[in-house]
């Protein structure tokens, strides 16, 4: 899964492109309306925002065409495959914490009620 492999920055541009897609695999959009989808702590600039796209552009999740409309840089965005899945993986991610979770709660129970069980029978 593609998804695991992205660092926490990347993680957050890529859910900022896949909210202003909307559905469409297509989208055509200016820095500062990523940057504002993006958390006010990442202390966000055109540069850094550059980066991480070409990070995720060669990284297979879209096609990254930069723009110019009316002297205001545009990036037109073209989803690929492993962008149009990244809501799914990220789900799917999710999930899988949760399980660990549920997992490492469930047996800590158990044990603490085995431990009980024992304590009472040789007491």
């Amino acid at each position: 899964m593609i998804h695991d492999k992205l660092n926490r920055k990347e993680d957050e541009v890529m859910n900022a492109v896949f909210t202003l897609a909307n559905g469409k695999d297509r989208v055509l959009v200016t820095p500062y309306e990523i940057i504002a989808l993006l958390p006010p702590k990442g202390d966000w600039d055109e540069e850094k925002l550059e980066r991480i796209l070409r990070a995720l552009e060669l990284d297979g999740y879209f096609e990254l065409i930069p723009s110019d409309r009316k002297g205001e840089k545009m990036y037109v965005i073209h989803l690929q495959a492993a962008g149009l899945a990244y809501k799914r993986s990220d789900y799917q991610r999710k999930r899988s914490i949760y399980f660990k979770i549920a997992l490492a709660v469930g047996s800590a129970v158990i044990t603490f009620v085995i431990g009980l069980i024992l304590k009472n029978l040789f007491s």
